[in-house]
C-alpha cells in the first residue's frame, strides 16, 4: 500500500486567505501602542506570505496580556516562562518572525 504525501490543507502549510488575514489584523489589534506598532511591521513584512498554521500560532500570542506579549517581544521574558502552553516551534518561529521586525 502506497502513501501519499500530506497535503497542504492537512498540514496547516497554505497561505492564509484574504479573509482570514483580515479577521487577523482585527484580532492583533492591541492596547499598547508598542505591541500595535510591532505587529503593524509584522504585517507589513509577511502579511502576502502566513501560513494558516502560523496564522493559529500568531492568534495564541495574541490571548496573552499586552505586557506579557511586549516582555516576548523584547526578549525580557521566553516563552516558557509566559506560557508552558505556548511553547511550542510554530509560537517559536512566529515570535521570532515578530522579533525580526523591531
Amino acid at each position: 500500500m502506497s502513501q501519499r504525501p500530506e497535503s497542504k490543507a492537512a498540514t496547516g502549510a497554505e497561505k492564509l486567505d484574504e479573509r482570514g488575514l483580515s479577521k487577523l489584523r482585527w484580532r492583533c489589534r492591541r492596547g499598547l501602542l508598542e505591541n500595535d506598532l510591532f505587529i503593524g511591521r509584522f504585517f507589513e513584512r509577511h502579511a502576502h506570505e502566513l501560513t494558516v498554521t502560523q496564522a493559529q500560532a500568531l492568534g495564541d500570542l495574541m490571548d496573552l496580556s499586552d505586557h506579557d506579549l511586549l516582555d516576548l517581544h523584547l526578549a525580557r521574558r521566553t516563552l516558557a516562562e509566559v506560557s508552558k502552553d505556548l511553547d511550542r516551534e510554530d509560537v517559536r518561529e512566529v515570535l521570532s518572525l515578530l522579533r525580526v521586525n523591531r
